[in-house]
């Protein structure tokens, strides 16, 4: 059994409240759609071998975790991408994707123990965690296996090293000392492997030491920042459902002129909820509606988004059928010819009236069945 090569995500732009490049968010959108895809497709990886090793249950919260922050990752791209729109961005449409980036995640997707992270921490931490459960479930390597772990630890220490920085003062001197101790502990190994020992056994320890300490670091800075006063939460949640309520206002409108019928879902107006407030009575029932807020919104998107992708999956659905019949050389009969132009007239409406496009799709499949039966019945009889 051999596991997926681990993924590392794309270090994001810019900051809160800056209006990033487009060229910048450009290349960013691009190194994070592919980390997202990538990393679902190693999930779905290390989950099979799990099970293949007869130890899914060892690695099950390590692996609810890593699909839960892969899920609040995959949700905020959405909504970044949406807002990015082709590129048709001004300074503000770029100040509230920083804002989408960089704000909490919490407003969006509730993670295991209440976790309180931003994109980047989000995807930083999904690499630690797909990390240790590669490690976990790693099998005896080679020497080139080990070679490349070694690599991947000299690029997490990197990692680590940027994350002791952010530690506060009080603290850093302990993380420093783990860190040079990780630092020397991996030179040894790279200086045995060097001289063709087997480090095998060495490996897995500080390899599951690394990942646990970039974890804690993680972990600690998202739970210092969610230990700062309510006033502050509420004004960064609001900054980011604002932020959202331009992203799925923009979907909504994709949704409505692309497909019919369209979801009815109303985007909720942040500025209703009025100013925040800054009194310990008041602040605990308006972080309540913010929350829910953000929920009636996570709601809204996923019936927009489902119902935008349901077009483009017909789409390829008509594609694949159309490959099948160029296979069986069927393609350029007249019947299958005239069912899939029309199904593509109509897909390519605005709005596109879904219920015929499936029955368009159905049909020439129905056609494709039909003459393919008849085209094998013809070659028995010959």
């Amino acid at each position: 059994m051999s596991l997926p090569t681990s993924l590392t995500a794309p270090a994001a732009p810019g900051r809160m409240g800056q209006a990033v490049e487009p060229a910048l968010l450009q290349d960013y959108l691009g190194d994070l759609e592919a980390w997202v895809r990538g990393r679902r497709t190693e999930l779905d990886d290390l989950d099979s071998a799990a099970l293949a090793a007869k130890r899914g249950a060892d690695v099950a919260a390590d692996m609810a975790l890593s699909l839960a922050l892969w899920k609040a990752v995959s949700d905020r791209y959405q909504l970044v991408f949406a807002t990015w729109d082709g590129g048709r961005v001004l300074e503000a449409e770029r100040a509230k994707i920083a804002t989408l980036v960089w704000g909490r995640l919490d407003g969006a997707t509730t993670l295991p123990g209440d976790l309180v992270v931003s994109l980047p921490e989000a995807c930083r931490l999904s690499d630690a965690l797909a990390g240790q459960l590669r490690t976990r479930l790693a099998l005896v390597p080679g020497a080139d296996a080990s070679a490349a772990r070694v690599k991947q630890l000299r690029a997490q220490v990197e990692r680590l090293r940027d994350q002791v920085g952010l530690e506060p003062a009080a603290q850093r001197d302990v993380a420093v000392d783990e860190l040079a101790g990780l630092m020397a502990r991996l030179e040894e190994i790279a200086d045995k492997a060097s001289r063709g020992a087997d480090v095998g056994g060495l490996l897995g320890p500080i390899e599951i030491d690394a990942t646990r300490f970039e974890r804690d670091l993680i972990v600690g800075n998202a739970r210092r920042r969610d230990a700062r006063d309510q006033v502050q939460k509420a004004r960064e949640l609001r900054a980011d459902l604002e932020a959202r309520e331009a992203a799925l206002t923009h979907l909504a409108d994709t949704c409505v002129r692309t497909v019919d019928p369209a979801p009815h879902y109303a985007v909720p107006d942040v500025d209703m909820l009025g100013a925040i407030p800054n009194t310990p009575e008041a602040i605990g029932p308006y972080l309540d509606r913010l929350d829910r807020v953000g929920q009636a919104m996570s709601m809204a998107q996923e019936k927009y988004a489902a119902a935008v992708a349901e077009r483009t999956d017909l789409l390829e659905l008509l594609d694949a059928y159309v490959a099948k019949a160029t296979a069986l050389g069927l393609a350029d009969r007249p019947d299958l010819r005239d069912s899939e132009q029309r199904a593509r007239d109509v897909l390519a409406r605005e709005p596109a009236p879904m219920a015929v496009c499936r029955q368009l799709v159905v049909t020439y499949q129905t056609w494709l069945t039909q003459l393919g039966d008849a085209a094998a019945r013809s070659r028995e009889t010959a």
